[in-house]
């Protein structure tokens, strides 16, 4: 048998988020010719933690556990017990399994030049799928000097995963306020008896949360942060489900 401990990491900064390795702000006139080829998640395989915001939780949590990695408690969807991503099937994600909002957002994000400035909707120069203009394959950025659907579609997109995440932001401030999170980690022996560990992620404390003042219930049962709170905890029963899929893997490659 052969010991694994892996550990989920942070969600990058806004300076470097996870996947992208070259955002650049996009200009009708430099980009004019850029195009998208649309239908790969490969540049998710090779992680076992995924951003996620609270929108998502009620369906994430039916498919993956939820944890909380950082000092600022971000949350994660786990999607691997060893750092490879469990449900990217070739360059697809997994049939009939929930894609995290953070992977369907790719390779377009908002960035911002100063922190009062407005939101500019930019591209990952370095993804895969991102075709400048090489050749005719894909779906064009710009035609005729405006932006076609796909980008409008990007641009709201990448505006409601903005505002998401600032909700997110203030959800992970308020159980952290209440000191609810707890270190944890699990120890696992798959089917063909490898044993693997997790680590370095945090979850709700139940014992904690029974003992939240009245007054502090009431105001997470009206804003929805116990929503959150018990789809976070429910989704912990998913990590058996990571487990079988792990084992299946190590049986296909043995």
């Amino acid at each position: 048998m052969t010991a694994e401990t892996t550990t989920p990491p942070a969600p990058a900064q806004a300076s470097s988020p996870l996947f992208y390795r070259e955002p650049l702000p996009l200009q009708s006139d430099k980009h004019a010719n850029w195009r998208l080829v649309q239908g790969t998640v490969s540049f998710a395989a090779e992680t076992n933690a995924i951003p996620a915001v609270v929108g998502e939780f009620g369906l994430a949590a039916q498919h993956f556990p939820i944890l909380f990695t950082g000092n600022d408690a971000a949350p994660i969807v786990a999607v691997g017990l060893a750092r490879n991503n469990l449900f990217i099937d070739g360059d697809k994600w997994a049939q009939d399994t929930y894609a995290p909002a953070y992977v369907r957002r790719y390779p377009f994000v908002f960035m911002q030049g100063e922190p009062d400035s407005d939101y500019m909707l930019a591209i990952d120069a370095g993804a895969e799928h991102v075709n400048q203009g090489t050749s005719e394959e894909g779906e064009p950025l710009f035609v005729d000097g405006k932006p076609t659907e796909l980008l409008d579609n990007a641009m709201r997109f990448c505006g409601d995963f903005t505002r998401e995440h600032e909700l997110t932001r203030q959800f992970s401030a308020a159980i952290k306020a209440q000191d609810l999170l707890i270190d944890r980690s699990i120890d696992v022996t798959l089917n063909n008896g490898e044993q693997m560990s997790v680590n370095g992620f945090q979850v709700v404390d139940v014992e904690k949360l029974a003992k939240l003042p009245d007054d502090v219930v009431l105001a997470w049962h009206r804003n929805g942060y116990l929503a959150l709170v018990h789809h976070h905890l429910s989704s912990l029963a998913r990590f058996n489900a990571l487990v079988q899929r792990q084992s299946l893997q190590a049986a296909a490659k043995a």
